[in-house]
């Protein structure tokens, strides 16, 4: 939309954009001469049918005539398509058209000399303005048009990458010399709004050591987008892969070898198109915990091109999953002897991380008592072992003397970390079953 003051001013702006045109239609709709006499049961009958051409003929070839000055035949369908009512013309936009996030605002500005005389001096300014800043994108102060002839234009091209929703105004302005010398400014304001192409809408799901990443992208435009790449740029610690079906299926995977990929489709109107990443962490230790300790997975990069082959472009903002609860201490069986035998001692090989930022220890480690259930596995000596401080993100490896006093499947449970410094207990170790042999 343009607004322009009120004022007598030689010069006007224009200002274009490259647009899809329509097709032009001419109502009415034309006809046959034959649907004007005869009905379509005519064709039931053999020889009225056969003889339809000759009874029309003189008709349709008076009509027809080149010399007929009435115009009589407009509306006759001298060709099956024109019954369509196009012809042939396109019709150009008369708006701006739709301006998306993402997307490069580009426009043809002609400003027009529409008077009888020509204007000298010409200083041209262009800028667009949103709610927060002002962007100059021409300026010709240094360097002024020297003159525009009557009925003359001076075109130039603008371009700016719309980072922006909402609102815009691009102010064209132009001071200048008119045929008297009086020195004019022109100020033309150009009005549209700038929606958001597509959505991007996340699911999370972790499966033990593994997360699962589900983006779906919607289209909001009224048109077809053809997306190139969709990249997703995983957080710090992270790594991610693509999950695609035709990796399940490799022998129907007939595009292996292609240079250039061909774009997704994504259908005008709410159109969908999902991905599927599965992530991990990629180093152990303190990387690791502050992985799990952080909500932050990481960000897509979309890149797409319109029916008119415009590039756009978007960056999601970051997307969050659950952080995962990380134990200060962390107990694990790193080993167990494949043939335990009933009463006699055993060793089993166990890990002690420590998953903070300081120093913890010294421990006490030992088997709990307190059981609803008998235990049929305990410690082969002394009731308690201790164990030196462990530094931060640091870990040691231990051994435990144990016995089994049962045969069959057994479970070494109760397992106790216990901090003598701090006079704190840990989360015991998680049963482990053993299966206890007779000699």
């Amino acid at each position: 939309m343009s607004t322009t003051p009120q004022g007598i001013h030689s010069l006007a702006f224009r200002v274009m954009r490259l647009c899809k045109p329509s097709f032009h239609v001419e109502p009415p709709f034309r006809l046959d001469p034959s649907d004007l006499f005869v009905g379509e049961d005519i064709f039931d009958d053999p020889l009225a049918a056969s003889n339809l051409s000759s009874l029309l003929s003189s008709h349709v070839n008076k009509s027809t005539d080149s010399s007929d000055m009435t115009f009589a035949n407009r509306f006759l369908l001298h060709h099956p398509s024109d019954a369509m009512g196009f012809s042939g013309l396109l019709v150009l936009p008369q708006s701006f058209g739709a301006i998306y996030l993402g997307e490069t605002f580009c426009s043809y500005i002609s400003i027009n000399n529409s008077s009888n005389f020509e204007v000298k001096d010409v200083i041209i300014k262009a800028e667009i303005q949103t709610e927060r800043e002002r962007i100059l994108l021409l300026d010709t102060s240094k360097s002024p048009v020297g003159t525009i002839h009557a009925g003359g234009h001076y075109d130039f091209i603008v371009e700016h990458d719309v980072k922006e929703l909402g609102a815009y105004t691009m102010v064209c302005t132009a001071l200048y010399n008119d045929g008297d010398g009086e020195r004019k400014y022109l100020p033309q304001f150009f009005k549209f709004v700038v929606a958001n192409p597509l959505s991007v809408r996340t699911k999370v799901r972790t499966v033990k050591e593994t997360t699962y990443l589900e983006a779906c992208i919607e289209n909001h435009t009224k048109s077809n987008l053809y997306v190139d790449q969709v990249e997703f740029e995983p957080a710090p610690y992270w790594t991610a892969k693509i999950l695609k079906a035709d990796e399940l299926y490799p022998a129907d995977n007939l595009s292996t070898g292609e240079i250039v990929k061909p774009p997704i489709i994504v259908r005008s109107g709410g159109g969908i198109h999902n991905y599927l990443y599965q992530m991990k962490i990629s180093s152990p230790g303190s990387e690791q915990v502050k992985a799990k300790r952080s909500s932050i997975l990481g960000k897509l990069q979309i890149s797409w091109r319109t029916n008119l082959g415009e590039p756009g472009r978007l960056q999601t903002q970051q997307i969050l999953g659950t952080p995962s609860s990380c134990k200060e201490i962390e107990l694990q069986v790193l080993g167990i002897p494949s043939l335990i035998i009933l009463d006699k001692p055993f060793s089993v090989h166990l890990n002690l991380t420590n998953h903070t930022d300081r120093e913890l220890g010294p421990f006490e480690v030992w088997l709990s008592k307190n059981s609803a259930h008998e235990k049929f596995v305990m410690f082969n000596g002394l009731q308690t072992m201790a164990l030196p401080a462990v530094e931060a993100f640091g870990s040691t490896d231990f051994h435990l003397n144990l016995v089994a006093t049962k045969l069959g499947v057994q479970r070494i449970s109760g397992l106790i970390v216990f901090d003598t410094i701090e006079k704190k207990t840990f989360e015991p170790l998680a049963d482990v079953e053993i299966f206890v042999e007779s000699d």
